[in-house]
């Protein structure tokens, strides 16, 4: 875990991840919808695309999808389906979302943006992604509500799949004061033990409003989940919506009056 890095996670668990059950894989298709609702017709960019669980079901409805990751292993799975090949991915940390042009939406989903390990960083994202979106683009974040009673004494064991033939569970320490986690998924089978390493900085919705006021853009809309459920208090999930500032309008000059209705004032 000391040589944790932006591709740790997706080059360890890239050959498992598709056969991986998760809450948030449960809702794909909503997802897929709410996303191509507010594409338009135009470029879109996905943060930590992954094996394409949410790219490729937006090429197929015509979307120029574009996407960011670090791990070459994830893109490669992503490569290896229908479709795939077409979608152009920058290999690198999408903190930085070194790609071109302007795009209608850009989005991150399943927890994905908590993968920025410092708050400088989680920012910096905010900032690039400013630049990119076009004025009447949204960006769309998904994530989780930060529930600290999960922990105890800064530490969490907890299963996560049961069968006859296999367990998955989970280990984790958590740092309140960096808002930070180390987990690590073990999956015991008669096939031996697997280990799948996962670090997080968590930001609760109203930090990540003010991340996003930092980088010129406000909240347009808050959900409790993809089918648009309201976001309140019982709420463990959350799509929030970003949209730019309006830049103010550059004050005109003041009309000068004419010399001669000046002097007719004058008399």
């Amino acid at each position: 875990m000391d040589t944790f890095g932006p591709s740790t996670y997706g080059d360890k668990v890239a050959d498992v991840y598709d056969s991986l059950t998760f809450r948030v894989t449960q809702f794909t298709d909503a997802c897929v919808e709410f996303l191509a609702g507010h594409a338009g017709r135009r470029r879109v960019l996905e943060l930590g695309i992954g094996t394409g669980r949410i790219a490729l079901p937006l090429a197929a409805r015509g979307l120029k999808v574009h996407g960011i990751d670090a791990s070459e292993k994830m893109v490669a799975r992503l490569r290896e389906k229908p479709g795939g090949a077409d979608i152009p991915v920058e290999i690198g940390d999408f903190a930085d979302v070194k790609v071109g042009g302007k795009f209608s939406l850009i989005y991150v989903a399943f927890n994905t943006f908590f993968a920025l390990l410092t708050q400088d960083r989680q920012v910096r994202c905010m900032e690039r992604v400013a630049r990119h979106l076009s004025d009447d683009g949204v960006f769309v974040l998904e994530g989780f509500v930060p529930d600290l009673t999960r922990f105890d004494r800064g530490q969490r064991v907890g299963a996560l799949e049961l069968s006859t033939d296999d367990v998955r569970f989970e280990i984790s320490t958590h740092d309140a004061a960096r808002q930070h986690t180390r987990s690590v998924h073990v999956a015991l089978s008669e096939q031996g033990v697997k280990l799948y390493p996962i670090e997080i900085r968590y930001a609760w919705p109203a930090e990540l409003d003010l991340m996003a006021r930092l980088a010129g853009m406000r909240l347009r809309a808050r959900y409790g989940g993809w089918n648009r459920e309201p976001f309140d208090a019982s709420s463990q999930f959350h799509v929030s919506l970003y949209e730019l500032v309006p830049k103010p309008s550059p004050p005109q000059p003041a009309k000068r009056r004419s010399s001669k209705r000046a002097a007719r004032r004058r008399a």
